[in-house]
Order: C-alpha cells, then sequence, then structure tokens
C-alpha cells in the first residue's frame, strides 16, 4: 500500500491562484491527524469535513498517523477550497483509488469544498485555480459542478466536474466524464438589455455629450448640479453608453468576481460591472483588505466598468484618498506583514455632489442659504489631488418645464454608444499590443506621442493653466479629454476647438480660482 501520495491544489494570492502541493505521508501509531504549512482555521477544520465526507462516502478514514503538508509551507493557506485534493490525496494514499488512480492523481489539480455527506461545493477563484493549472502543466482540474463553467473558460485544460466526492473517485480510476468544450467558449455576444436608457433623460444635452466624451474615452466624471436636476439618473446610465467588453478584459473582471466569491454558477462576466457604495462605506470597503489575505474592494470588483459615487462630499475624506493612487495606477496594492497582493482597478469613476450644502448655489430660481465659509468647506471635504484626477467636471442645471415636457424625443443610449464604439475602435487601433484600452490610460510618453497641439492649442491651454493655476496632471488629463474629443469625429489631428471644449469640462477648477464665495463660472 502506498503511504505517500501528493494532489495538486491552489492558494489565492490577490486575483492570482499559487499551485500548492498537499502531500499526504501515513506513518506507523497512535491514530492521529496532523495538518501542517501555514492553514488558517478553515483549512485546519477541513479534517472534520473530509473525515465524514469520506466515511459517508462509503471509504475509510486511515487508522494510523497522517501527516499532511501543505508546499510551499511559508505560504498562508486560506479557504475550503482544500477540502478536495485533501480527500483525494488520503484516498491515493491508503489504496481507495488503485495504482492508475493514485498515478492521475498526482497530475490533476482538485478545488472544492466537502459536505459532511461528500457534495462538492463551489470555491472562490476557480479561475484563477484553472489558468494555474493550465500555466504549471496539470493535465486538468477537478472542480465542483457549479463551477465547471468558469474553469472551462480557461482554453487547453481539461475540466472534470465533480457534483459529489464518488464522482471524483470515478474520474481518477478511469470513468467520469468532463465539461464539452465550444468554440469561442463563453463570450458569445448577446443583448444586456438594460431595463434604461438615456432617452428617459429630458433636457440635459451639455451633461450627455460630456458623458458620452468620457465613455469615448475612459475618463473619470464629476455631476455637479442642484438636487433633482438628474445627476443619478445620468450617472446610473453610464453603463448603457460604454462599448462592449473584449474578450480578455471580460476575463479579467470575472477573476475579480470570482475571488471575490460573487461569480459561482455565472460563468462569463459580459456586461462591464457597475458599482455604487453608499457613502458610510469604510476604506476596507472600498479598495480591500480584511483579516488573513485581503479580498478586493469595490473599486477592483468595479474593474473594466464603472464606479458611482453619489454625493462625494458625504464620503469620508480618509476614504476618498486611498483612491488617489489607484485611480493613478489602475491598480490596488495591499500589503500585509506575510503578503503582498495586487487587484486591478482600472475604472471609470463616475460621481455626483451639489453645488453647496442646501443645493442652490448658482440657481437662478432658488437662493442659496448656504454662506461662502459652508460652501468652502463643504467642497474642501474633496481634496485638490482627488479632484485633479477627475477628467470631466460638467454643471447639470435644474431642467426647465418645456424639456420635461419633450420627455421620449431625446437621444437613445444606442445611438451614443454607436459613435462611442468608433472612438473605441481608433483607441484600439492605437495602443494595439500595449495592453491599454481607451485614451483615459495613456502613458506620459504616449501622450506626448498622440496628443501633438498646433500653436493655437497650445496658446489656448497656456491661458488656461496660467489663469486657473493647473496642475501638470491637470493638464495631462484635458490633453487626454481633447485627444477622445477629436477621436469621436474620426480625426486625427488635435484642434482648438478640442482643447476648448476640454477645458469648459473643468468647471471645478473654475469655481476654485480667485476669492470669495466659489461659483460655477462660464468656460473660458
Amino acid at each position: 500500500m502506498p503511504v505517500f501520495a501528493r494532489v495538486q491544489g491552489a492558494a489565492l494570492v490577490g486575483v492570482e491562484a499559487v499551485v500548492v502541493g498537499v502531500e499526504v505521508d501515513l506513518g506507523p501509531g497512535i491514530q492521529s491527524f496532523q495538518i501542517v504549512g501555514l492553514p488558517d482555521g478553515a483549512v485546519r477544520e477541513a479534517r472534520v469535513r473530509v473525515k465524514s465526507a469520506m466515511e459517508n462516502s462509503g471509504h475509510n478514514w486511515p487508522q494510523c498517523r497522517v501527516s499532511l503538508n501543505l508546499a510551499p509551507a511559508d505560504l498562508r493557506k486560506d479557504g475550503t477550497a482544500f477540502d478536495l485534493p485533501i480527500a483525494l490525496a488520503l484516498m491515493a494514499a491508503t489504496g481507495d483509488l488503485g495504482g492508475d488512480g493514485h498515478a492521475r492523481a498526482g497530475s490533476f489539480m482538485a478545488a472544492g469544498e466537502l459536505s459532511l455527506d461528500g457534495e462538492v461545493r463551489p470555491v472562490r477563484g476557480v479561475l484563477s485555480m484553472a489558468l494555474a493549472a493550465r500555466d504549471a502543466g496539470h493535465a486538468g482540474i477537478l472542480v465542483a459542478a457549479e463551477d465547471a463553467t468558469e474553469a472551462s473558460l480557461v482554453p487547453g485544460l481539461r475540466v472534470v466536474p465533480c457534483a459529489h466526492l464518488s464522482d471524483a473517485v470515478a474520474f481518477l480510476r478511469g470513468g467520469g466524464s468532463e465539461v464539452p468544450r465550444r468554440a469561442g467558449a463563453g463570450h458569445e455576444r448577446e443583448d444586456p438589455g438594460y431595463p434604461f436608457d438615456m432617452a428617459d433623460v429630458s433636457g440635459q444635452e451639455h451633461a450627455k455629450r460630456a458623458l458620452e466624451v468620457s465613455a469615448a474615452g475612459g475618463h473619470n466624471v464629476l455631476l455637479v448640479g442642484p438636487p433633482g436636476s438628474g445627476k443619478t439618473m445620468l450617472s446610473k446610465r453610464v453603463v448603457t453608453i460604454l462599448p462592449e467588453m473584449s474578450f480578455e478584459e471580460s476575463l479579467e473582471a470575472t477573476r475579480v468576481h470570482s475571488v471575490a466569491g460573487l461569480n459561482r454558477g455565472r460563468g462569463l462576466v459580459r456586461e462591464r460591472p457597475f458599482r455604487a457604495p453608499h457613502h458610510t462605506i469604510s476604506d476596507v470597503g472600498l479598495v480591500g483588505g480584511g483579516a488573513g489575505i485581503p479580498r478586493p474592494g469595490e473599486i477592483s470588483l468595479a474593474h473594466n466598468g464603472v464606479l458611482f459615487l453619489d454625493e462625494l462630499p458625504e464620503f469620508r475624506r480618509h476614504v476618498l484618498e486611498v483612491m488617489r493612487q489607484p485611480l493613478e495606477d489602475g491598480e490596488v496594492t495591499l500589503t500585509r506583514s506575510q503578503v503582498t497582493v495586487h487587484y486591478p482597478a482600472k475604472v471609470m469613476l463616475v460621481a455626483s455632489m451639489n453645488p453647496c450644502p442646501c443645493g442652490h448655489l448658482g440657481d437662478p430660481k432658488r437662493s442659496c442659504v448656504d454662506s461662502p465659509h459652508q460652501v468652502q468647506q463643504y467642497r474642501s471635504r474633496i481634496s485638490g489631488p482627488l479632484m485633479d484626477r477627475i477628467d470631466v467636471h460638467v454643471e447639470v442645471p435644474a431642467v426647465r418645464y418645456e424639456e420635461l415636457r419633450r420627455a421620449g424625443r431625446a437621444e437613445s443610449s444606442a445611438d451614443i454608444r454607436a459613435r462611442v464604439d468608433t472612438a473605441r475602435a481608433i483607441q484600439r487601433k492605437r495602443f494595439e499590443g500595449s495592453g491599454i484600452h481607451c485614451n483615459a490610460q495613456m502613458s506620459p510618453r504616449q501622450l506626448r506621442a498622440c496628443c501633438p497641439l498646433d500653436a493655437a492649442g497650445h496658446r489656448l491651454l497656456e491661458q488656461a493653466v496660467d489663469r486657473l493655476g493647473m496642475s501638470a496632471r491637470a493638464w495631462d488629463r484635458i490633453l487626454k479629454v481633447a485627444r477622445t474629443i477629436a477621436d469621436l469625429v474620426g480625426r486625427e489631428r488635435i484642434e482648438v476647438g478640442d482643447v476648448a471644449e476640454a477645458v469648459g469640462y473643468r468647471s471645478m477648477d473654475r469655481a476654485g480660482a480667485g476669492s470669495g464665495a466659489p461659483q460655477l463660472a462660464s468656460p473660458i
């Protein structure tokens, strides 16, 4: 009888999975079970689940000393995904799988939680584990039946669905089945069928144009206006004008949602994520963290989609400040005493706010009751560095009655999305092979190469920077927005009109210029 066996499992570190060898050694002595290799509480408790699952499935628990090691031993292991590989390694060591089964068990990865009756339950991060199995050259992966669709997204990997522990045993003994694979698995084009549309919003043509520009280039946008002007309605409809995700973008989003445990049984994430956390959220909830190995936060769950922060000044200031680095780098880096993890965070930030605490600053029909000091305090909740990272600031005034009467005649999301798709196609060709999907993600070197200005454009931008005291980052972002405006009309060169429109989308910079009460001034 073999006394040693190894089955491959995997541990999650951020969105990546690290292959872990589940090693079992059976030795003489008093019956005992010891597990080493930095297991957390859930992994240590696997003994109870695995013992009951094996016995209730007709297999004997070894009546000897059992030593179980999770290698590499210096990597912390958490979660319940090690249940299935532990059970298979024990049965391989005791000879329950037979000679051929023992050999096959060492060439497959396994991931799944076991119930006490032997049912295999889904776990987090199966897509990342499947990618790790393929990259490590394993023959395939055994997963819960609910996780099989997600694992089958990885090309070139054999996926074995297991509803019960007995299914995994039967497969390793030479029977069982695998998931049938279709060409282009999981990325068939589908109409997302959103229940809302830009045509639902009456008026606000200037704001819609700003959102079109933002969607075309992936730019962060801030909507400023009085209560009831349509800021939230517009923001929730941004996803309806964004282009369809590529397979690579969908795969990235699926990995994050899988690691967070939000994708069980769903397969590929096809629709761009839209996350709208409440303003009471903590910094850990927004950027990620927690005890043990950190989990992704809302900004990572919105990767390749939209992060909507309604009533931006109501968020606690220190919570907003932790977004500065992710918005700049497109990635969240979380460091703990024993591990450093990276989560992707390429998001389009859409935020909204009132112009003042009462909400009526600049309203021609209602007087603002706030003092200049109160207005300044309200706006100072959003720091200058964070505001610098928002490319487009747009005013959303109250809607007039005449515009409400014309409801139903507005341009649809499909019409706007067609123009956005055209602009994004230009950008995909421009950045082909660079890993960049849109203008907002341009590096300084790409900015210099892709955004040349003529003399008139330089003069206008110099005037704007000098008058408003803009930072170098704001200057860069104006150029990126101008590049997008030119892309929307298919123009190779940026013209002075494109720069003027981009500068016009910096209303909060203009509001902060000068002394006295901030006012939403007209464009330069």
